[in-house]
């Protein structure tokens, strides 16, 4: 059953300011970053012939960049106008052309065709800025209805069932990799997770996520219609279900 949550699934387009989008690099560091996923993604989508990538959480374009360079047809897409424009310049940089276009997964269909991509990617624990129970069945729905058959969808997610049960820590080995940042949440419910972000030159944002649990996207995924969803660990398909820092699951249309 997906919960809910008395928050906004739009606060994120007020937390998105452009001075932490600057900075949004430093927290990644895509150098580390790519290191610590190996191409984790890329071997995922070739293993189900998948070669047009709706990237649906494009954020500043490291994923979007790193699979068109790797040959896949990718649409970077975001509901945050600065994520956007700064995805178009990191494109530029490294001499990439990408499609791009602003949506709400929530009414994703509206700017990307039905049965247009054959995977959708939801990467960097994005899908966790929806908080209200509906909102995340519909986002569901809309990236199911996205897919051609036999298409895949990627999830990721930090381990929120170990932040709930057992607190806040991390590894600092994937995703959000920058040695410059501190990252930490200042306060954690079953509600929400508001999460601190200060950086080396002394300013500091905040993000408020909801603490979706493992059991709980498989069970949105799967009442969305996918057929079968298996899950990762810091991108292990063996692991205990309170070690990883993150969590990835794929879901079969």
């Amino acid at each position: 059953m997906i919960k809910s949550s008395t928050a906004s699934s739009d606060t994120y387009l007020d937390e998105y300011k452009k001075p932490f989008v600057e900075k949004w690099d430093e927290l990644i560091d895509w150098e580390k970053r790519a290191e610590s996923e190996d191409g984790f993604f890329q071997k995922i989508l070739r293993e189900h012939e998948c070669t047009s990538v709706l990237d649906a959480a494009a954020g500043t374009g490291f994923h979007s960049i790193m699979l068109a360079k790797d040959g896949f047809n990718v649409t970077a897409a975001d509901g945050a106008e600065n994520m956007l424009t700064k995805t178009k310049e990191n494109a530029r940089e490294w001499k990439v052309d990408l499609d791009t276009v602003r949506v709400d997964w929530r009414w994703l269909t509206e700017s990307v065709p039905a049965e247009s991509f054959d995977s959708v990617l939801c990467l960097g624990n994005a899908f966790t800025h929806l908080y209200d129970a509906e909102a995340r069945r519909r986002t569901l729905r809309e990236f199911y209805n996205v897919l051609d058959d036999g298409g895949l969808c990627i999830i990721d997610q930090r381990n929120y069932d170990a932040i709930l049960k057992e607190g806040y820590s991390s590894k600092h080995q994937y995703y959000y990799c920058g040695e410059t940042v501190d990252v930490y949440p200042e306060s954690i419910s079953e509600e929400m997770v508001r999460f601190r972000y200060a950086f080396a030159d002394g300013s500091v944002h905040h993000l408020s996520l909801y603490p979706v649990l493992q059991d709980e996207l498989t069970e949105g995924l799967l009442e969305a219609g996918f057929k079968k969803v298996w899950r990762y660990g810091d991108f292990e398909a063996e692991y205990d279900k309170f070690e990883p820092d993150f969590i990835v699951q794929v879901a079969l249309k």
